[in-house]
């Protein structure tokens, strides 16, 4: 029986250290924390996953991290908690995910702000020329910009985009949703403002955590306001943070298993530079069959996009999975206004991780040869 080949770990890595589902099982097993709602006083896994993750992110306040549901959660608490005014323009980019995308739509509808798109390059890249104009045309209150497409991989220059952007006193967010754990994240040297962050991509984490980075000094307005576990007479969230932003029960035996993702990475780091060059490898191979890889140049996380001329995304997608037992994703893989700067209505994405292996890549490749016969 021919095995599983999971080529789409920029949706959900897979498979995960073994670790992480021994610490969900033990979670579920243990009685609750405490989480300031009584139980279990002994440890705090959401400070300690806090202080592990301003670790990676090369931060130094770990209680300027609030923790929910995934980036999803956090990138909606950054663009609809952030003060913007009627009127109030935010520049971002093409290659936004949906995440940032519909927040925004809802708040052009209900606040009427203004909102320019930064157009990428043919490879899914933001130039900084074309950044750099819209910024100081439209001297935005806001700009949102995702690290890494998550069409193509192309990562972009968050240092230098969010200086141009500190230019006009601009509020930066960035969407690491794509990066964290696989390319290096300086919330602090970069001088960001605020950043999204998913668990369950290059981190290996379960579904279900991720959150959202606040710099000391700005100021959110909660997204949701229920229990805290403190202050319970307060009518309002309490101002300290995290819990400013953070209401309700928190997914506990989700964030055992980030914890623990979390430090088998700081045990196990990742091989970049193998990945980098299976990454190549699918790339050429691909382009050798026939098929029109999406090659950016420059740095890229490991995903790689391509079309097949003559048949459409779904389907190859569909023969990919059916015959070849090929685990993909095809379409507009939640980024709908890229694919005009791409020149393309969808793709083929495959996303490796640093699970994949040489034979796996072969096999890909083998499979997309055969479907162009």
């Amino acid at each position: 029986m021919q095995s599983l080949i999971y080529m789409n770990n920029a949706a959900t890595s897979w498979p995960k250290p073994g670790c992480v589902a021994d610490a969900v099982s033990e979670a579920l097993c243990a009685p609750p924390g405490s989480a300031n709602r009584g139980g279990i006083e002994d440890f705090d896994v959401f400070e300690e996953t806090r202080k592990s993750l301003t670790q990676l992110m090369k931060g130094q306040h770990y209680n300027r991290i609030a923790l929910g549901a995934n980036s999803t959660w956090g990138l909606n608490l950054a663009i609809q908690g952030f003060p913007l005014k009627t009127g109030d323009t935010v520049v971002t980019t093409a290659a936004e995910h949906n995440s940032v995308l519909r927040p925004l739509y809802k708040l052009r509808r209900e606040r009427h702000i203004k909102i320019i798109w930064v157009p990428v390059d043919d490879g899914g890249r933001v130039c900084p020329e074309s950044w750099e104009k819209a910024c100081y045309t439209y001297k935005p209150a806001l700009c949102v910009l995702t690290h890494a497409s998550n069409v193509t991989g192309a990562v972009n220059d968050i240092c230098l985009l969010t200086h141009i952007a500190k230019q006009v006193n601009a509020t930066v967010l960035i969407d690491a949703s794509q990066t964290l754990g696989m390319v290096p994240v300086q919330i602090d040297d970069w001088n960001i403002d605020m950043l999204a962050f998913t668990g369950h991509k290059y981190l290996l984490g379960p579904q279900g955590t991720g959150g959202l980075y606040v710099k000391p000094g700005l100021h959110l307005e909660p997204l949701l306001c229920g229990g805290t576990g403190i202050q319970s007479d307060r009518k309002e969230m309490p101002p300290e943070m995290p819990i400013h932003l953070e209401a309700g029960t928190g997914n506990e035996p989700a964030y055992y298993g980030l914890l623990a993702a979390l430090r088998w990475s700081e045990e196990n780091p990742a091989d970049i530079k193998r990945i980098e060059l299976l990454t190549e490898h699918l790339k050429q191979g691909l382009a050798d069959t026939g098929a029109a890889v999406i090659a950016p140049q420059g740095k890229c996380t490991p995903v790689v996009s391509f079309v097949i001329e003559g048949k459409s995304a779904a389907e190859i997608g569909y023969i990919l999975t059916e015959s070849y037992d090929i685990v993909c994703r095809s379409g507009l893989h939640c980024a709908p206004r890229i694919f005009t700067d791409l020149g393309c209505d969808s793709t083929v994405r495959l996303s490796l991780s640093r699970f994949t292996t040489e034979e796996e890549i072969k096999a890909v490749i083998q499979a997309v040869s055969s479907i162009m016969r």
